[in-house]
């Protein structure tokens, strides 16, 4: 297959025209993990898909997750054994399909004196987690003497400290995974549009046929026909059942989760931990490239769901928690670099807590033959995915008499994940190293460029080739600019500072460097006014204050 589709907002109204003319199998709504699986899953059977999401791709759930593809050990404490066994096997699938973007990680489970896990069922659980996730070689769980947890992480706490399970996991970039998605499923015919928002639906003989959308950067109305609707826009899945006159039964319960980043020399973790916190919850500290970040909190969400933002209390509650576990760590908010907040669209169940609700996805079909899916986990995508295109193609078989093709998304490799030629991540790690090190980059910024674009960095270095800035490294990040304009619909710096690179979380010091030439680069190609840039401007100094000023007088 084809990588480097082009995929660009430049000409977005010759595109819109386009869209608006053509008929649809499916309308997916929504541009998150969930919407991106389904287009792919869908467009690869046979389907011919339009994705349409809001704000940007993965602007919402899907760039505010802990980043982490894992088995969800805690649910093994809830006794759903299903969602374990699911999710746990999806994980070295997800690693095949994208090894750049999902990269193993050990995990150190400390035992501690009154901790939620003692060390019988730990090991056991543990030995569970393994053969329900079918988990192999390497990979399965040890458990460690005191020393030994000590020798991997030296900063846990010695007094209370019993020993540790250790088991892997996989981490992440979400709102990448999310994007690999929908550029993959544009080679099996999939349209996509960012910034374009479904008002309501077409009806005929009473049955959801088509939608309307309203296009958020020149502001258009537009119409599209399709036989079927899945509405997969996560926190606002409700807000569109209720367009339908459909939210009834079973309705969505927000929670919030917050994360936090540090310097790596303020929080030196030598590895990922999952850890105990005093209320009897468990967070992670995991450390990725410059830093480490923690998190995440589960608090019910009741507010605007556009703008989700990490509160002084959420930041003291973290805190606190990563000081009790390592007793040498002594963190405050002044340490603070970076945050993200963002919401977990599950399902309500009257009685549960926050963290007491289940992570299962559910479908609902309306009366008018709208579907919806909700709830669920970043690493169970995929199966969701199937399980709801398995239902349309159902109705497409009784409706019409067509077959789709069964399912193969287990064997689609995402795109920049084809290393065939390199046998290796981190052989073309390496390689990549070799071609930039002698202009001044490090092995940082060499893994950076291929865990965040694959193979696709040869695209990248190319033209960072054919740059003359006397800077390498504003040369390279104007390189990476225009190929987030030309192949991933980057529409504004926003687009490419938070869900195309992740700089604002992880390397947040670049943004502040390279803002002026990254905002040039959207200006070239779009041909934005001045009152435009100072606008772009001035949001993302907002963006920057918002997410990295936990100054107790801040406003």
């Amino acid at each position: 297959m084809t990588e480097n589709i082009a995929f660009s907002n430049v000409g977005r109204n010759e595109t819109l025209n386009k869209i608006a003319n053509q008929t649809f199998d499916l309308v997916v709504i929504g541009g998150g993990i969930t919407g991106a699986g389904i287009a792919l899953d869908a467009s690869s059977r046979g389907m011919k898909v339009l994705l349409l999401e809001k704000g940007d791709f993965a602007s919402g759930t899907s760039s505010k997750s802990t980043k982490l593809i894992h088995g969800g050990l805690r649910y093994l404490k809830q006794f759903d054994f299903w969602l374990v066994k699911e999710v746990g096997s999806e994980r070295a699938i997800v690693h095949k399909l994208a090894p750049h973007l999902v990269i193993p990680e050990k995990m150190l489970l400390p035992l501690i004196e009154g901790g939620s896990y003692g060390k019988w069922l730990t090991s056991i659980g543990l030995k569970v987690y393994d053969i329900l996730a079918q988990v192999e070689g390497d990979d399965k769980r040890q458990m460690l003497e005191k020393k030994e947890a000590l020798k991997l992480e030296p900063l846990l706490p010695k007094k209370i400290l019993n020993g540790a399970g250790y088991y892997a996991e996989y981490r992440t970039d979400d709102a990448r995974l999310t994007l690999e998605n929908i550029k993959t499923s544009l080679q099996f015919g999939t349209k996509a549009l960012n910034y374009a928002q479904v008002t309501d639906f077409i009806y005929k003989d009473e049955r959801v046929a088509g939608v309307k959308f309203r296009d958020g950067v020149f502001g258009g109305d537009y119409e599209v026909s399709s036989q079927y609707v899945i509405n997969a826009a996560g926190p606002w899945v409700d807000e569109l059942r209720s367009v339908n006159q459909s939210k009834k039964g079973k309705r969505l319960h927000l929670t919030k989760g917050v994360h936090l980043v540090f310097p790596k020399e303020k929080l030196p973790v030598q590895q990922s931990v999952y850890f105990d916190i005093p209320d009897g919850r468990m967070m992670f500290a995991i450390p990725r490239g410059k830093v480490t970040y923690i998190g995440t909190t589960d608090t019910n969400y009741n507010s605007d769901k556009d703008h989700v933002t990490t509160d002084i209390a959420d930041a003291i509650y973290l805190i606190t928690a990563v000081n009790h576990m390592f007793p040498d760590i002594h963190l405050e908010l002044d340490d603070i670099i970076s945050s993200w907040a963002g919401l977990r669209p599950l399902i309500h169940e009257e009685g549960k807590s926050a963290s007491e609700l289940s992570r299962k996805d559910e479908i609902f079909t309306s009366d008018t033959g709208l579907v919806s899916i909700a709830g669920g986990k970043l690493t169970g995508y995929r199966k969701m995915a199937e399980r709801v295109v398995n239902r349309i193609a159902k109705q497409m078989e009784e409706d019409h008499g067509r077959k789709l093709d069964p399912p193969t998304t287990d064997k689609i490799r995402l795109c920049g994940s084809d290393f065939k030629k390199f046998k290796h991540v981190k052989k073309f790690i390496a390689m990549v190293y070799d071609r930039i090190h002698d202009s001044g980059f490090s092995e940082y910024d060499a893994w950076y460029l291929v865990t965040t674009y694959g193979i696709q960095t040869e695209t990248i270095l190319e033209r960072y080739a054919q740059l003359n800035s006397a800077d390498p490294f504003e040369r390279m990040i104007r390189a990476e600019a225009q190929f987030t304009i030309a192949h991933e619909m980057a529409l504004n710096p926003m687009d490419f500072f938070i869900r195309r690179t992740g700089r604002l979380y992880f390397d947040i010091d670049s943004v502040r460097k390279f803002m002026e030439p990254v905002l040039e680069e959207f200006q070239t190609a779009y041909g934005y006014s001045s009152e435009e840039m100072d606008a772009f401007r001035a949001e993302m100094e907002s963006e920057l204050k918002e997410h990295s000023n936990f100054s107790l007088d801040r406003a």
